[in-house]
């Protein structure tokens, strides 16, 4: 049974990026999808005793349950979130290792200028480099123009965009294949 884990850096209610990541899981079609609550204490190492706090134990079990991770950023002053960066730091020092070392991990990044957060998700592959993640580099999906780029049901209006996230999940799938 295949588990997606998605992650969207934006807590805002019908943010662009939880509705990119669940398209993405749709299109992914897995038998399991759990969209991750990134709703953390800021990182202080102080806190990580007797495996940290309970949202950051309930976030490393997840992503350790997961058979591949796909994460959707916005673009906050042409860099990711600081939610996101504090969920991967968290993840980077929990108890029993990183669990993204390893892990087939898909990213997307969806904003409202006209780049579709393409720096941020630069950003964010420079994130992940310590983590050793295996982050499937193709197609790039950054969405534009994100407050119209989805229909009311949740998918994307592009046919365009559409194929290129479809692709990207296909990509996403072989990685998990290889990793077997």
């Amino acid at each position: 049974m295949t588990h997606l884990v998605g992650i969207s850096g934006s807590l805002r209610e019908g943010a662009s990026n939880t509705l990119l990541v669940q398209e993405a899981a749709r299109l992914f079609a897995p038998q399991q999808f759990t969209l991750a609550d990134l709703d953390l204490p800021l990182l202080n190492t102080d806190l990580n005793k007797e495996g940290g706090p309970d949202a950051v134990q309930r976030l490393t079990e997840l992503v350790r349950g997961a058979d591949a991770v796909i994460i959707s950023t916005p673009e906050y002053n042409k860099m990711i979130p600081g939610l996101l960066k504090n969920a991967l730091d968290w993840l980077s020092i929990v108890d029993g290792g990183n669990p993204l070392k390893g892990m087939p991990v898909a990213i997307m990044s969806s904003a409202a200028g006209r780049s579709g957060g393409e720096r941020a998700q630069y950003t964010l592959r420079h994130a992940l480099t310590p983590h050793a993640a295996h982050v499937v580099l193709a197609p790039e999906v950054t969405i534009a123009g994100a407050n119209d780029a989805f229909a009311e049901d949740g998918t994307l209006k592009d046919p365009k965009s559409q194929e290129f996230l479809g692709k990207l999940m296909d990509n996403l799938k072989a990685e998990i294949t290889l990793r077997g």
